[in-house]
């Protein structure tokens, strides 16, 4: 006898992949869709996977064709046009639809902390987080007037070991390594939330087919924060090496990296600490347990495995080059 059918959308990134090896275990029978691209976080065996492009909805029809779900999981959906595809498919056929939002879609900055799941959506700073708030607005309304089942999940800063959580990725640690400075924002001290993708998985898997859960919102995150600085540190105690932090103001960051400065000024500049009291009680017994000491070293033993993970961006060098040498010296690298 299998379990409640589920069907990710996504399956293999840095959170669906933990999510998909938490829901087979838990006894789901799980497909996942999605293009079929290679990726270091393989489907679990027990799934099925369908492959499709989910932005061609012909092909997707196909996929799904005789085919009917308790629950479906959407990892990716970005914009109100693909939650309105979504809705097509799915309005009347599904006992759970569960989307993936965002913590940046928080009010930014937050008026209280720590945040909660009624603190209001706001952020003029990052269209990201604006799209996955229309998002959210209009899977409310089909919830209110026409009953669509929908669960809202806001993931915040996820990682796995695969992803170096601070910009730029490994270059950072290759940095440190070879005693460069290394760029953090603003002056370092602002307390962030770093959660590990099987923390995460855990509670999430507890959401799936919980009558409960239908037509409310949920954040998931770790109770442990760290200062940029910390974290930034403890990276390099597990890369064997202590690191030489310059500190560069948010908007100067975005002045010679936009990209780079909206995700700080519409995300990771302020400071996020997270009550996660209503996941716990919809989720009895979950805790996160997974400190970022230790999520450190496993990020960078993966990386050290191998060597073609070990990529250096050098368009990110010369960018970092030309903060520090705006903004760092023997009195401000530390």
């Amino acid at each position: 006898m299998t379990g409640p059918r589920l069907l990710f959308i996504g399956g293999t990134g840095v959170i669906s992949s933990a999510c998909a090896q938490q829901a087979v275990e838990g006894g789901f029978d799980l497909f996942i869709l999605n293009r079929g691209n290679d990726s270091p976080r393989p489907a679990p065996p027990e799934a099925r996977v369908l492959i499709a492009d989910i932005r061609d909805i012909p092909s997707v029809t196909r996929a799904l064709a005789g085919l009917d779900f308790d629950v479906v999981v959407e990892f990716l959906a970005f914009t109100p046009d693909h939650v309105r595809a979504d809705l097509d498919l799915f309005r009347g056929r599904i006992g759970q639809y569960v989307f993936i939002s965002s913590a940046s879609a928080y009010q930014t900055p937050p008026a209280r902390l720590p945040v909660v799941e009624s603190t209001p959506l706001r952020n003029p700073f990052w269209k990201y987080s604006r799209d996955k708030i229309a998002c959210e607005d209009l899977l409310v309304r089909s919830y209110r007037e026409d009953g669509f089942p929908v669960t809202i999940v806001r993931p915040s800063h996820t990682y796995d070991r695969t992803m170096v959580p601070l910009h730029g990725g490994w270059t950072m640690i290759d940095r440190m390594r070879r005693g460069a400075p290394i760029v953090v924002h603003g002056d370092g001290t602002s307390p962030w939330t770093l959660t590990h993708n099987v923390d995460f998985a855990r509670a999430f898997v507890g959401l799936l087919g919980e009558s409960g859960a239908v037509g409310d919102s949920f954040h998931i995150t770790s109770d442990e924060a760290l200062t940029w600085d910390q974290i930034a540190r403890i990276l390099g105690v597990a890369a064997g090496v202590e690191p030489r932090i310059v500190h560069v103001p948010s908007d100067a960051v975005a002045l010679v990296d936009p990209d780079w400065g909206a995700s700080l000024l519409g995300d990771k500049a302020h400071t996020m600490v997270f009550d996660n009291t209503k996941i716990k009680r919809l989720v009895p017994g979950w805790t996160a347990v997974v400190p970022f000491r230790h999520g450190a070293h496993e990020i960078v033993e993966w990386h050290d495995a191998d060597p073609g993970r070990r990529t250096v961006d050098m368009r990110l060098e010369a960018t970092l080059d030309q903060l520090v040498k705006a903004f760092g010296s023997d009195g401000f690298t530390h």
